[in-house]
């Protein structure tokens, strides 16, 4: 799945410029923006109306793209998460110093994926790392599943990068990586 490489050039210029970004993912749409931003963060959770203290995920096209959340686990945490990647598993990972705490929220662990949806492969390449990943709806509400959903619900406040869901039928597993922990099947 090749993108349109102006609107893919668009999508990262949006997310350079602190905009929130809305594309789809394995399952539902997702709402995103870069996860170094603070001021994207801070809008992107008043946009959702979300609880900060929920956190978000972080989602990668390569687990090399997350090399600077990993850095510090040991080997065994690696290859279990390498190998459930890339695929529909959130795992929630120690945090390292590295993320915002706006990314953690409350939390003393960051959720990350690696992503095997070809368009999300695409816009992490092009944008030179991971984005922040959330579901496309407000606090309490069903997410979104097209882009017409999207643009209906959020209007000017997010840039669309339009495309095909990824065929699941359910958004990611999220487990604990210390604990071993299913969070959300």
């Amino acid at each position: 799945m090749m993108t349109d490489c102006h609107a893919l050039d668009d999508a990262v210029a949006a997310l350079r410029q602190g905009g929130i970004l809305a594309y789809p993912t394995e399952a539902v749409w997702g709402l995103g923006c870069d996860p170094d931003n603070a001021e994207a963060l801070a809008a992107l959770i008043r946009l959702k109306q979300r609880d900060p203290a929920k956190g978000l995920i972080l989602i990668a096209g390569h687990i090399a793209q997350l090399e600077p959340w990993l850095a510090g686990l040991q080997a065994q945490d690696r290859q279990r998460l390498a190998a459930s990647w890339p695929g529909p598993n959130t795992w929630l990972v120690p945090d390292n110093g590295r993320s915002h705490p706006l990314l953690r929220g409350e939390h003393s662990s960051v959720a990350l994926r690696v992503s095997d949806h070809p368009l999300v492969g695409e816009l992490c390449a092009a944008f030179g790392g991971p984005v922040v990943s959330t579901s496309a709806n407000s606090a309490g509400e069903s997410p979104a599943r097209d882009a017409v959903t999207v643009r209906r619900q959020f209007g000017e406040a997010v840039h669309v990068l339009d495309g095909s869901l990824g065929g699941y039928s359910r958004p990611s597993t999220i487990r604990d990586l210390r604990s071993g922990l299913v969070l959300r099947d």
